[in-house]
């Protein structure tokens, strides 16, 4: 049964978070920006029959409050938050599961929460500054700062306006075009992110997509001594294929794996290749961290009988 949880975070905001399963391991499912666990629609299942699934709504996002200090929504602030909830829960050891800037949010829980984390997997996200490399090109990090400026000065009419426009019929099919393969993301599967994009802050969106461009890992990706899988879309053109080929590369333990044809979506592109490669991740946790086999004791053989 699911339980509905909250924690204060270190700033005193209330973060909301749910708890499922049980098990010899936590699954902590850390988000996207704008994103409430659509991602993880065929992955849940399969994490629940190995065991905890923790997940966190992003301070913000869902049903946590928005920041109690606004300028608090740096990814150190959301790994942060995570401690939180990993102290709140008695977590032992955790595999920590990143989506889009989920995979920023999960490094940098590695990084401040070591002492939690046992296991990543880091699927179509990048390990710095995704606004610099969003479709390879510059046109996000020269529309950002006019975007954040027009947020903070639209106020709440922007905001409804955001909500209409983000859940018009229209805004799938333009995804479809642009984005998401055509024929591998099923409408009932994307829904659920406009759904929840649309009732965001553009403002705290906007300001949340600039702290991840400043963003890096890149100090520390070579220290990871935990087993990592880094899944990439080969046809993903917010966070490239190549971003994933290099923070594999950089981090030692780490397996990659490339879906053919998946594009920033590929957990709901390619669920069964996906969950075969994770569930082997999760033997690999659990095997390192099982306790060594008690050595057997070798009886003395009695000497033979004196004649």
């Amino acid at each position: 049964m699911q339980r509905e949880c909250t924690v204060e975070a270190v700033d005193g905001t209330s973060l909301y978070y749910t708890v499922e399963g049980e098990g010899p391991v936590d699954f902590a499912l850390a988000d996207g920006i704008g994103c409430d666990g659509f991602i993880w629609r065929y992955l849940e299942p399969m994490l629940l029959e190995r065991g905890r699934v923790l997940h966190l709504h992003m301070r913000g996002h869902g049903r946590s409050a928005l920041p109690a200090e606004p300028a608090r929504i740096s990814i150190p602030d959301l790994a942060d938050d995570w401690g939180a909830v990993f102290a709140a829960c008695g977590t032992r050891r955790a595999i920590v599961l990143g989506h889009s800037m989920g995979v920023q949010v999960s490094l940098e829980t590695w990084h401040r929460q070591r002492a939690y984390v046992a296991g990543l997997a880091l699927l179509c996200g990048s390990f710095e500054n995704p606004v610099g490399t969003f479709h390879d090109g510059p046109m996000l990090r020269r529309a950002l700062p006019v975007l954040q400026g027009a947020a903070r000065l639209g106020g709440r009419a922007l905001e409804r306006a955001w909500n209409r426009l983000v859940r018009l019929p229209m805004a799938f099919h333009v995804a479809r075009i642009t984005e998401i393969h055509p024929d591998l993301t099923r409408r009932r599967d994307f829904e659920p992110y406009l759904d929840h994009l649309s009732a965001m802050n553009p403002a705290l969106f906007f300001q949340m997509l600039g702290e991840a461009g400043s963003h890096s890992a890149r100090p520390y990706l070579q220290d990871i001594d935990v087993p990592t899988l880094v899944v990439a879309g080969a046809d993903d053109r917010f966070t490239p294929a190549r971003l994933s080929d290099e923070m594999a590369e950089r981090i030692g333990l780490a397996e990659l794996l490339t879906c053919p044809e998946g594009t920033h979506t590929a957990p709901l592109e390619h669920p069964t290749l996906i969950n075969l490669h994770v569930g082997r991740l999760i033997d690999a946790v659990l095997l390192r961290e099982a306790p060594p086999a008690p050595k057997r004791r070798r009886r003395a053989k009695a000497p033979p009988p004196v004649p």
